[in-house]
């Protein structure tokens, strides 16, 4: 199969697009035909060594977690699947080396959905690990219908995501964007506001009460004010601020689940959620697509078509 792979840590230069072997699949595992896969900020993270710490890295390295694809082989004990399905899937597994930016993916089924079949396979692939962060974030702090939520960073791939998962719950959403964004937030049912000094002050002035929930997708010290205006401090999460725990607030580290990704899937196919596309890359010019990612201005998600 072609993949994009490295031998050795370092920038998306270290990347090159090659033959690799097929990967075996596994019992409790179905091979995946790639139609497109999803490029996220943790892909450029992993690739520069941000990740050895936490998960054991092998060489040669194919980057990437999100997939959309067809099942071409399923393993000896994966009934949940049979060859010709479409599916989408986060394959986070225990190791890091067989990514998806690849022409075959091997998945356990734990990590796999239906594909919606509202979405384009561009669209599919930049659901998984994005759609899964908030939702699984909106979950973690309690939110429920008629209250009002903060999302940091709400044009971005996991804020776009953020902001439709919230208003289908039946929550008001203020969503902090650069000025150009805020059209964009309209059309996903949020209110916009411009991040920066003076945050909290924008936000009061929309919500004099306060908030009741917060999702932070930035980091930056936008936890601190968001306790600011909660009414209860505790019910802020984040996925980039490492000292939100110490600040009586929750961390998510997004899991690989096959419930939460098909009720995204049913949210997209009633016409509540979509997955804005920033841009589309050919495999070959993942490096690329990967320099896109890190220079942090993407409205929704980088992807790169495969097949």
């Amino acid at each position: 199969m072609k993949a994009i792979s490295t031998q050795r840590y370092g920038d998306p230069d270290v990347l090159t697009y090659s033959d690799l072997p097929d990967p075996k699949v596994g019992p409790d595992s179905v091979l995946i035909r790639v139609r497109a896969a999803g490029v996220n900020p943790v892909d450029w993270k992993s690739l520069a060594g941000y990740l050895d710490p936490m998960l054991n890295v092998h060489f040669p390295l194919i980057p990437g977690w999100d997939v959309a694809g067809v099942v071409e082989a399923v393993g000896a004990d994966a009934p949940e699947y049979a060859v010709g399905d479409e599916v989408i899937g986060y394959v986070r597994k225990d190791d890091l080396q067989h990514g998806t930016y690849a022409e075959l993916v091997a998945a356990p089924v734990r990590t796999l959905a239906r594909k919606p079949a509202a979405l384009s396979w561009q669209q599919a692939a930049g659901l998984p690990l994005a759609g899964l962060t908030a939702y699984q974030a909106a979950a973690r702090v309690g939110a429920k219908a008629g209250e009002t939520a903060l999302v940091h960073a709400a044009a971005g791939g996991v804020g776009s995501l953020g902001v439709q998962i919230l208003v289908a719950q039946g929550l008001r959403v203020i969503g902090t964007a650069s000025e150009r964004n805020h059209d964009f937030l309209r059309s996903l049912g949020a209110e916009p506001v411009t991040y920066g000094d003076g945050l909290a002050d924008r936000v009061r002035a929309l919500a004099p009460d306060g908030i009741d929930v917060a999702l932070d997708f930035v980091g930056g010290g936008v936890v601190d004010v968001s306790q600011e205006l909660l009414k209860d401090r505790g019910r802020v999460a984040s996925i980039a601020d490492g000292e939100v725990k110490e600040k009586g607030g929750h961390l998510v580290w997004v899991r690989p689940d096959s419930d939460d990704l098909t009720a995204l899937g049913a949210l997209a196919d009633a016409g509540k959620l979509t997955v804005a596309v920033d841009a589309v890359y050919p495999l070959s010019e993942a490096p690329e697509a990967l320099r896109r990612s890190m220079a942090g201005r993407a409205r929704g998600k980088i992807v790169l078509e495969v097949s």
